[in-house]
């Protein structure tokens, strides 16, 4: 009940949910197209019936960017690499396939993305809109990495997008937060498939912030992890190398993989929920478990991990410069507070890229995303850290929990009017508006 095959929908009212099942939705319809000539009828009948849509992925955003009460629009039959261009170094990928099986068919192919989140489960248009990313010294989001895109606008028709096509529109869409149509198709950078090498290494909290610049400059893609509570971190750094692929042994790879970063994990956010006090000794208990190791594999095997412990998170985007001030006012905050925290922070890093309301746009960025286990109050530990965000100039990540609306995205984002006046000419009926949207980017 409530979901629909392709080309036909589905009026029963049954809710939608996000994956973290913090946000829901009951729309009118939903509708799943099986080809592009269906989703352009489906936005006209729905703009006819006065009905607002809004395309969704696999729900992975934590906001309300893509709930509406009007016609929600499934994208999973809108799938599949449709071309790859080896000459022009481009593949072409319908806007409903999912990262992973973008990965492993461009790996069948000998090619890869050149950088990329840690987790694979959302579809490309849905990780693209919100400005999904990695890690990265030179290397920047998956929507930095896009050379061309198809939308699909208000009255219907069907956008061609580049830097040389509707350039206007192709700054803007990459990074679009669904405001400015529904995207069918992505035109990606890729490159012949290379190995990496991860170094995963456990380091104090004042080493690695005392040597995070020096950590960023030596390493392609630079990470790390702090445990609240303690003065403990993980750090990763991914560089290219020749191979052959080392991957880890099958022992090794379920302890560190399945057991504690998914079973065991599981089972102490469980307890820490149940029992707050907790929190603190499990977490200088498990910010010690995690040991050093170095492998080699192909790049998606790398980056991404899998994430079957539910959460709700904020990410804030800072200036690089100072991420580490923010980072320290952070623990001090919650070393002075009665919060038990029991997610570790993680820290990553962005070149500074050309969209226009990419939080990376304009500026070299780091980030700092604050997670709490899934039903755990997170109100008191988000509202703190985003006072110290805030404080720095932050952009929060379009698809993670943040309180911030137009009024403070005009202050942070130099082209901000530049994205408005363009949804304001695709969109002037707001048939893609909904409340989420009328909150970051006004009427």
């Amino acid at each position: 009940m409530g979901t629909a095959t392709a080309g036909q929908s589905s009026t029963d009212r049954t809710a939608w949910h996000n994956w973290a099942g913090n946000i829901t939705a009951t729309p009118v319809r939903t509708v799943t197209p099986a080809s592009v000539g269906e989703l352009q009828e489906t936005v006209l009948r729905a703009a006819e019936d006065g009905l607002r849509v809004k395309a969704v992925g696999t729900g992975h955003s934590f906001t309300a960017a893509a709930a509406t009460d009007g016609v929600l629009v499934r994208p999973q039959a809108l799938v599949g690499i449709r071309s790859i261009d080896r000459a022009a170094g481009t593949v072409t990928v319908a806007a409903g396939t999912v990262l992973k099986d973008l990965n492993r068919a461009l790996s069948r192919e000998g090619l890869s993305l050149t950088n990329m989140g840690d987790i694979m489960e959302q579809t490309v248009s849905g990780a693209t809109s919100t400005g999904t990313h990695g890690t990265g010294r030179d290397s920047a989001s998956i929507a930095a990495q896009i050379r061309g895109l198809e939308l699909v606008t208000a009255d219907g028709r069907l956008l061609t997008c580049s830097e040389k096509e509707n350039p206007e529109v192709f700054a803007a869409a990459r990074i679009g937060i669904g405001a400015l149509g529904i995207v069918t198709a992505i035109t990606f950078a890729v490159e012949p498939l290379f190995f990496l090498t991860a170094r995963e290494e456990p380091m104090g909290f004042d080493r690695v912030t005392a040597e995070f610049e020096e950590h960023f400059a030596e390493n392609e893609h630079f990470e790390f992890y702090w445990f609240p509570h303690t003065g403990n971190c993980n750090t990763k750094r991914n560089n290219r190398s020749q191979g052959p692929a080392a991957p880890p042994g099958r022992v090794s790879a379920w302890v560190e993989d399945e057991l504690l970063s998914n079973g065991l994990f599981q089972a102490v956010n469980s307890l820490g929920r149940a029992v707050p006090a907790t929190i603190p000794s499990i977490a200088r208990v498990a910010s010690r478990a995690l040991s050093a190791r170095t492998y080699t594999d192909i790049p998606y095997k790398v980056f991404t991990s899998p994430r079957r412990v539910r959460f709700v998170e904020m990410e804030y985007a800072l200036p690089r410069e100072q991420v580490v001030e923010a980072l320290r006012e952070l623990r001090a905050m919650v070393d002075r507070s009665g919060l038990r925290i029991s997610f570790p922070v993680e820290v990553r890093t962005a070149p500074a890229d050309d969209i226009t309301l990419s939080t990376a746009s304009g500026r070299d960025t780091a980030y700092i995303a604050v997670h709490m286990y899934r039903g755990t109050p997170y109100q008191a530990y988000f509202t703190a850290a985003e006072r110290i965000f805030t404080a720095h100039g932050g952009r929060p990540h379009w698809g993670k929990v943040h309180t911030r609306d137009a009024g403070y995205f005009s202050e942070v984002y130099p082209r901000f009017g530049e994205f408005t006046a363009l949804r304001d000419r695709l969109d002037p009926d707001r048939v893609f508006g909904n409340d989420y949207l009328r909150r970051v980017l006004g009427d």
